[in-house]
């Protein structure tokens, strides 16, 4: 069976990334540009989520398991 190849998948997913940021940079100087106001900001709370995954915390749990 083959081996997976793991770097490749990484990049792949590195240049979505990329892809993306820049495709939200030129919508913004776009935006700026034709002087609509600017879209607000989701990322405050996708970085708490980050953050709640990175300590292995999980949404919804009180850290009270089993004790009735």
């Amino acid at each position: 069976m083959a081996k997976p190849n793991y770097s490749f998948e990484k990049r792949q997913r590195e240049l979505a990334k990329k892809k993306k940021k820049e495709e939200k940079e030129k919508e913004k100087a776009a935006r700026k540009a034709a002087g609509l106001p600017p879209e607000p900001d989701d990322a405050a709370g996708d970085d708490a989520d980050e953050a709640d995954r990175a300590e292995g915390a999980q949404p919804g749990t009180s850290g009270t398991a089993g004790s009735a």
